[in-house]
């Protein structure tokens, strides 16, 4: 059986999605979107009718204070094809501009694990793989890029990408 490896990150926005404060975020969706659409190794990414995934509503517990979470979900082939994506130009000029628009995340705010090739993850499946990493750290059930685990069927040894390690959540 082969596997791909599904992603999912977090943010809390600091601004309503349509306060000017975040135009340049919202503007800047659809472009990075589309560059994660055909970037190697990609496979699938969460979207509504919009193209994009601000929408949909997750991570209820963590919007005890009002706070709108928005969520990025995605399957890759592999960690290096999400890692390449993730620290790449078109993402980072994003990313560099991170604490303008969310507020941040005290606990883990992005989760990475192995699912069946073809499979496409759910809200619930995220949510229960962002508690596990905030429960117990990385693992082969649940890891980050930058501390990650090899596929099922291969050597189970805990691989490291030397990379600062960041994504939506701040």
């Amino acid at each position: 059986m082969s596997y791909d490896l599904a992603q999912v990150n977090i943010a809390r926005l600091a601004y309503d999605l349509d306060s000017p404060e975040l135009t340049d975020f919202v503007t800047a969706l659809d472009p990075v979107n589309a560059a994660a659409d055909v970037a190697p190794g990609f496979v699938w990414r969460l979207q509504t009718e919009d193209g994009n995934a601000t929408s949909v509503a997750a991570f209820a517990a963590d919007t005890g204070d009002g706070v709108r979470v928005i969520t990025n979900m995605s399957t890759w082939r592999d960690v290096e094809s999400l890692a390449a994506f993730v620290y790449g130009p078109m993402h980072a000029v994003v990313m560099r501009r991170r604490r303008e628009w969310f507020l941040p995340i005290q606990e883990a705010y992005m989760a990475c694990w192995w699912v069946p090739s073809g499979h496409r993850p759910t809200i619930a499946e995220a949510e229960d793989r962002v508690a596990l990493l905030r429960a117990y750290g990385p693992t082969p059930t649940s890891f980050t890029i930058k501390r990650h685990f090899a596929a099922p069927g291969r050597p189970a040894q805990l691989e490291a990408i030397e990379r600062d390690e960041w994504a939506c959540g701040v």
